[in-house]
Protein backbone atom coordinates (compact mmCIF):
# COMPACT_ATOMS: atom_id res chain seq x y z
CA UNK A 1 0.00 0.00 0.00
CA UNK A 2 1.54 3.51 -0.81
CA UNK A 3 2.21 5.54 1.96
CA UNK A 4 0.49 9.27 2.58
CA UNK A 5 3.63 11.13 1.48
CA UNK A 6 1.99 12.57 -1.79
CA UNK A 7 1.26 16.62 -1.53
CA UNK A 8 -1.63 18.18 -2.92
CA UNK A 9 -1.69 22.32 -4.27
CA UNK A 10 -3.59 22.58 -1.18
CA UNK A 11 -0.77 21.01 0.98
CA UNK A 12 -2.72 18.15 2.40
CA UNK A 13 -0.58 14.83 2.26
CA UNK A 14 -2.90 11.88 0.47
CA UNK A 15 -1.55 8.14 -0.64
CA UNK A 16 -2.02 7.54 -4.48
CA UNK A 17 0.49 4.98 -6.57
CA UNK A 18 1.19 7.62 -8.77
CA UNK A 19 5.07 8.68 -8.80
CA UNK A 20 5.98 12.07 -8.26
CA UNK A 21 8.29 14.10 -10.38
CA UNK A 22 10.16 15.68 -6.96
CA UNK A 23 10.32 15.13 -3.52
CA UNK A 24 11.34 17.48 -0.69
CA UNK A 25 10.62 17.75 3.39
CA UNK A 26 8.89 20.22 5.88
CA UNK A 27 12.21 20.82 8.19
CA UNK A 28 12.48 17.33 9.60
CA UNK A 29 10.28 14.43 10.88
CA UNK A 30 6.43 14.76 11.71
CA UNK A 31 5.24 10.98 11.05
CA UNK A 32 5.29 8.07 13.59
CA UNK A 33 7.68 5.54 12.03
CA UNK A 34 6.13 3.08 13.87
CA UNK A 35 2.95 3.65 12.08
CA UNK A 36 3.48 5.18 9.41
CA UNK A 37 0.07 6.53 9.15
CA UNK A 38 -1.24 10.11 8.02
CA UNK A 39 0.29 12.38 10.64
CA UNK A 40 -1.60 14.72 12.60
CA UNK A 41 0.83 17.83 12.60
CA UNK A 42 1.83 19.19 9.23
CA UNK A 43 5.16 20.00 9.80
CA UNK A 44 8.33 19.88 11.99
CA UNK A 45 9.47 23.31 10.99
CA UNK A 46 8.81 26.63 8.97
CA UNK A 47 11.73 24.90 6.44
CA UNK A 48 9.60 23.63 3.34
CA UNK A 49 11.42 22.88 0.50
CA UNK A 50 11.36 20.93 -2.84
CA UNK A 51 14.13 18.76 -4.03
CA UNK A 52 15.52 16.33 -7.00
CA UNK A 53 14.21 12.50 -6.54
CA UNK A 54 18.30 11.67 -6.67
CA UNK A 55 21.13 13.78 -4.86
CA UNK A 56 24.54 12.69 -4.65
CA UNK A 57 23.82 9.13 -4.40
CA UNK A 58 22.13 9.32 -0.69
CA UNK A 59 19.84 6.73 0.45
CA UNK A 60 17.64 6.10 3.14
CA UNK A 61 14.06 4.67 4.30
CA UNK A 62 11.20 6.50 3.51
CA UNK A 63 9.46 7.31 6.67
CA UNK A 64 11.90 5.77 8.63
CA UNK A 65 13.12 7.62 11.62
CA UNK A 66 14.81 10.56 9.18
CA UNK A 67 12.55 13.03 7.93
CA UNK A 68 9.35 13.08 6.49
CA UNK A 69 9.69 12.47 2.30
CA UNK A 70 6.80 13.81 0.87
CA UNK A 71 6.71 13.52 -3.27
CA UNK A 72 5.01 16.02 -5.37
CA UNK A 73 3.44 15.51 -9.19
CA UNK A 74 5.59 18.90 -10.43
CA UNK A 75 7.13 21.69 -8.56
CA UNK A 76 3.89 23.66 -9.79
CA UNK A 77 2.08 21.79 -7.09
CA UNK A 78 4.93 22.11 -4.66
CA UNK A 79 5.03 25.97 -4.97
CA UNK A 80 1.10 25.97 -4.60
CA UNK A 81 1.33 23.94 -1.50
CA UNK A 82 3.94 26.44 -0.12
CA UNK A 83 6.84 24.80 -0.52
CA UNK A 84 10.16 26.46 -2.53
CA UNK A 85 13.45 25.46 -4.17
CA UNK A 86 16.07 23.25 -1.67
CA UNK A 87 19.19 25.12 -1.44
CA UNK A 88 21.13 22.32 -1.19
CA UNK A 89 20.04 19.92 -4.20
CA UNK A 90 18.65 23.09 -6.16
CA UNK A 91 21.24 25.57 -5.66
CA UNK A 92 20.81 27.47 -8.91
CA UNK A 93 16.87 26.88 -8.73
CA UNK A 94 16.80 28.49 -5.03
CA UNK A 95 19.06 31.18 -6.05
CA UNK A 96 16.57 32.57 -9.04
CA UNK A 97 13.75 32.09 -6.91
CA UNK A 98 14.82 33.97 -4.27
CA UNK A 99 15.78 37.00 -6.85
CA UNK A 100 12.66 37.02 -8.83
CA UNK A 101 10.59 37.25 -5.10
CA UNK A 102 13.24 40.11 -4.39
CA UNK A 103 12.37 42.11 -6.94
CA UNK A 104 8.33 41.14 -7.39
CA UNK A 105 8.27 41.89 -3.94
CA UNK A 106 10.43 44.94 -3.92
CA UNK A 107 12.31 44.18 -1.06
CA UNK A 108 15.13 46.56 -0.13
CA UNK A 109 17.18 43.79 0.46
CA UNK A 110 18.09 40.22 0.02
CA UNK A 111 17.14 37.62 2.90
CA UNK A 112 18.38 34.72 3.94
CA UNK A 113 16.26 31.56 3.14
CA UNK A 114 14.71 31.57 7.01
CA UNK A 115 12.93 34.91 6.24
CA UNK A 116 11.79 33.83 3.20
CA UNK A 117 10.15 30.77 5.10
CA UNK A 118 8.60 32.81 7.23
CA UNK A 119 6.80 34.94 5.14
CA UNK A 120 5.62 31.63 3.03
CA UNK A 121 4.85 30.33 6.63
CA UNK A 122 2.65 33.27 6.98
CA UNK A 123 1.02 33.14 3.07
CA UNK A 124 0.29 29.39 2.85
CA UNK A 125 -1.70 28.63 6.16
CA UNK A 126 -3.56 29.51 9.13
CA UNK A 127 -3.16 27.19 11.53
CA UNK A 128 -3.23 23.29 9.93
CA UNK A 129 -5.64 24.78 7.49
CA UNK A 130 -4.67 25.76 4.28
CA UNK A 131 -4.54 29.91 3.52
CA UNK A 132 -6.14 30.68 0.18
CA UNK A 133 -5.97 34.11 -1.23
CA UNK A 134 -8.85 35.59 -3.02
CA UNK A 135 -7.42 37.40 -6.35
CA UNK A 136 -8.06 38.87 -9.86
CA UNK A 137 -7.37 36.45 -12.12
CA UNK A 138 -5.95 38.88 -14.54
CA UNK A 139 -2.30 39.17 -14.49
CA UNK A 140 -1.89 35.82 -12.59
CA UNK A 141 1.30 34.19 -14.05
CA UNK A 142 1.87 31.21 -15.31
CA UNK A 143 1.93 28.37 -12.70
CA UNK A 144 -0.13 30.08 -10.13
CA UNK A 145 -2.63 27.34 -8.71
CA UNK A 146 -6.31 27.75 -8.25
CA UNK A 147 -9.46 25.72 -6.88
CA UNK A 148 -11.60 25.86 -8.90
CA UNK A 149 -15.28 27.56 -7.97
CA UNK A 150 -17.30 24.22 -6.98
CA UNK A 151 -13.81 23.56 -5.18
CA UNK A 152 -13.59 19.93 -6.56
CA UNK A 153 -10.50 20.45 -8.66
CA UNK A 154 -7.37 22.32 -8.97
CA UNK A 155 -6.17 24.19 -12.07
CA UNK A 156 -2.97 25.21 -12.88
CA UNK A 157 -2.63 28.39 -15.41
CA UNK A 158 -0.33 27.60 -18.46
CA UNK A 159 -0.53 29.99 -21.49
CA UNK A 160 -3.67 30.57 -22.46
CA UNK A 161 -5.27 27.43 -20.45
CA UNK A 162 -6.10 26.25 -16.98
CA UNK A 163 -5.04 22.64 -16.73
CA UNK A 164 -6.52 19.99 -14.84
CA UNK A 165 -4.30 18.74 -11.65
CA UNK A 166 -4.71 15.37 -11.02
CA UNK A 167 -1.60 13.10 -8.69
CA UNK A 168 -0.43 11.57 -12.15
CA UNK A 169 -0.08 14.59 -14.07
CA UNK A 170 -2.40 17.44 -16.23
CA UNK A 171 -5.76 15.35 -17.38
CA UNK A 172 -7.22 18.48 -19.35
CA UNK A 173 -7.73 22.02 -19.79
CA UNK A 174 -10.11 24.43 -19.35
CA UNK A 175 -10.56 28.18 -20.64
CA UNK A 176 -8.47 30.30 -18.58
CA UNK A 177 -10.80 31.97 -15.98
CA UNK A 178 -11.70 35.35 -15.18
CA UNK A 179 -13.41 37.16 -12.50
CA UNK A 180 -11.87 36.78 -9.07
CA UNK A 181 -10.45 33.70 -8.50
CA UNK A 182 -9.08 31.24 -5.13
CA UNK A 183 -5.56 30.83 -5.67
CA UNK A 184 -3.72 28.34 -3.84
CA UNK A 185 0.07 29.95 -4.53
CA UNK A 186 1.23 32.13 -2.01
CA UNK A 187 1.65 35.62 -2.83
CA UNK A 188 5.62 35.55 -2.52
CA UNK A 189 5.41 32.79 -5.05
CA UNK A 190 3.30 34.54 -7.16
CA UNK A 191 5.95 37.67 -7.09
CA UNK A 192 8.44 35.29 -7.89
CA UNK A 193 6.56 34.09 -11.19
CA UNK A 194 5.63 36.91 -12.06
CA UNK A 195 9.17 38.14 -12.68
CA UNK A 196 10.47 35.01 -14.54
CA UNK A 197 10.85 32.38 -12.03
CA UNK A 198 10.23 28.87 -14.43
CA UNK A 199 9.11 26.08 -11.96
CA UNK A 200 9.36 22.75 -13.65
CA UNK A 201 5.99 21.58 -14.74
CA UNK A 202 5.00 17.58 -15.07
CA UNK A 203 5.62 16.07 -18.88
CA UNK A 204 1.67 16.00 -19.27
CA UNK A 205 1.57 19.90 -18.93
CA UNK A 206 2.90 20.26 -22.66
CA UNK A 207 -0.09 18.33 -24.19
CA UNK A 208 -2.80 17.25 -21.30
CA UNK A 209 -5.12 14.70 -22.54
CA UNK A 210 -8.65 15.66 -22.78
CA UNK A 211 -10.97 15.19 -19.98
CA UNK A 212 -14.94 14.68 -20.17
CA UNK A 213 -16.64 18.13 -19.60
CA UNK A 214 -13.31 20.23 -21.15
CA UNK A 215 -12.57 21.83 -24.30
CA UNK A 216 -9.34 20.50 -24.45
Amino acid sequence: MPLPNRVRPDGALFADPARGTLFGNRGGRFHDPRTQALPRRIQASRQWICCVLSFKGRRHQVWGSGYTDLFFCDEVTALAAGHRPCMECRRQDALAYRAALVEGLGLPRTPLFPEIDRILDGERRAGRDKRAHRLPAAGLPDGAVLRSDDGEAFLALHGAAALLWSPAGYAGRRERPTGTVTVLTPPATLAALSRGYRPLWHPSAGAPAPSPGTDG
